[in-house]
């Protein structure tokens, strides 16, 4: 039985960083990944290869140019999917070479296989061959992300009733897409797809959407969605899909009945535990899949077992996962792990792009803080007029007694990009006066901040002297 300082199983985001800090702490490393190729959902059928689809789409369709030229324009007249594909392999190939080669420079060693526990601190792997392998360790790192929610009711057949991951092996683009489920994953395929002119409808039982986010930013996003003719079937629910001549129709709770080329499913996912043989490690996971852990150091409830990434809830981004993976490697080897900054990014890669940091404008009234909103919208900078863009926005509030910063929200072109310098000043606990006394470059979108930041200060008035 081979012996290994630190164990992982999953070689996504949470998955390799973990195991690469170890590494270069001088432990002995395995990690476990069942995939074909490393690099986890993250690398295969989630974040990257989403984001890959979407910047395909943008620039075969012309998106960002139809400020300029008409919402007719497009760089490529007739988009397939195998164009789509293709920039997805490359994409997905440079990844794995890059991942494959961080694993070897760190002396990390990595095995093909289902992995499964026999005791707390021991696994077997079978690999494809069938071969049996135990390994143990003094600790273990569970980071095996999550697979797509398949309720039975639903009729898979991938190729016209999907769920998020299949989707990304479609033949041909649809004419039209229902999307089952308003959440971050939902939300992004079908803006996607609205961009390459599949006509969309989006259903979810739920009345409101990405609560999280700050109700201003969900509205102006909302009404741009509506603005480009997308169907929004919010408070709603897809009781019955049926394949129908090779369409498929749902009927939703209220009666009504739609008729589709194409159905994604993108309500939810679940953790992928069910094959770890749980019990055998003194755990249990709950409805959905997922693992409870400590938020700081991310140890279960068995001291040595740690779980980091997807698999342990909210907030499942690629970015917070691998700094939960790198601190959970460091607790798990001994070695001293700083808790993160308290604010980090959200974004969401729709069209157009979401993003922010910080409190909203909901939690600062629930924590009943003085405050003062400033905003900008991208048409009030130059760049903004330079790229054609008519729609989007930066919010940004402060507290009237501090005057810090105290959330920055943003819906628009860039926005996951620009929101850094929001989240570096919140971080750095700076003030209104940095936007307004700091220079900007010229023409940018991140001039909005400047512009935001003088809306603010317009009605806060100028800086008090006892502070």
């Amino acid at each position: 039985m081979d012996q290994f300082d630190l164990l992982v199983v999953g070689s996504g985001p949470a998955g390799r960083r973990g195991a690469i800090q170890a590494a270069k702490l001088g432990k002995k490393v395995l990690v476990i990944e069942q995939g074909k190729r490393v690099g986890g959902v993250s690398v295969h059928t989630g974040t990257i290869p989403s984001k890959t689809l979407r910047e395909t789409a943008l620039n075969l369709s012309g998106w960002r140019e139809r400020g300029f030229y008409g919402r007719a324009y497009r760089v490529k007249q007739e988009i397939s999917a195998e164009d789509l594909r293709r920039r997805l392999l490359i994409t997905l190939d440079h990844e794995v070479e890059v991942l494959e080669h961080q694993f070897a420079r760190n002396r990390v060693q990595h095995m093909r296989g289902k992995a499964s526990f026999v005791d707390p601190q021991t696994m077997q792997v079978v690999k494809d061959d069938g071969e049996v392998v135990t390994v143990s360790a003094a600790s273990i790192l569970l980071a095996v992300g999550t697979k797509p929610f398949r309720p039975d009711y639903m009729p898979f057949d991938g190729k016209t009733v999907l769920d998020s991951d299949e989707l990304l092996d479609i033949e041909e683009l649809p004419r039209s897409m229902v999307v089952i489920g308003a959440g971050v994953i939902g939300i992004e395929y079908a803006t996607i797809f609205s961009a390459l002119d599949t006509q969309v409808t989006l259903i979810d039982p739920k009345s409101t959407m990405l609560d999280f986010i700050d109700k201003e930013i969900v509205e102006d996003f909302t009404y741009q969605l509506r603005d480009r003719n997308m169907k929004l079937f919010l408070g709603q629910k897809a009781d019955k899909v049926t394949h129908q001549n090779g369409k498929v129709e749902l009927t939703l709770d209220n009666g009504r009945r739609l008729t589709t080329d194409m159905v994604l499913f993108a309500a939810g996912r679940m953790g992928a535990t069910d094959t770890l043989n749980l019990p055998a490690a003194g755990l249990e996971a709950d409805a959905r899949g997922r693992l409870s852990v400590n938020p700081e150091t991310f140890a279960t409830k068995v001291p040595h077992i740690f779980a980091a990434g997807d698999v342990v809830g909210f907030p499942s981004l690629a970015s917070t996962s691998m700094e939960q993976g790198r601190i959970a490697a460091r607790v798990a080897v001994g070695a001293i792990a700083k808790e993160p900054p308290k604010y980090f990014p959200y974004g969401i890669y729709a069209v157009p792009e979401i993003s922010t940091c910080g409190l909203t404008e909901e939690e600062v009234k629930e924590r009943h803080i003085a405050y003062e909103c400033g905003i900008a919208r991208f048409r009030e900078t130059s760049r903004g007029h330079i790229m054609g863009l008519d729609t989007g926005l930066l919010k940004m509030i402060f507290s009237l007694k501090t005057r810090r910063l105290l959330g920055v929200h943003i819906v628009g072109e860039g926005a996951t990009e620009l929101v850094h310098i929001g989240q570096a000043v919140l971080n750095l606990k700076g003030t209104v006066e940095y936007f307004v006394e700091n220079t900007f470059n010229y023409p940018t979108l991140a001039e909005a901040y400047k512009i935001a930041g003088l809306d603010a200060w317009n009605r806060m008035g100028d800086i008090k002297s006892e502070l």
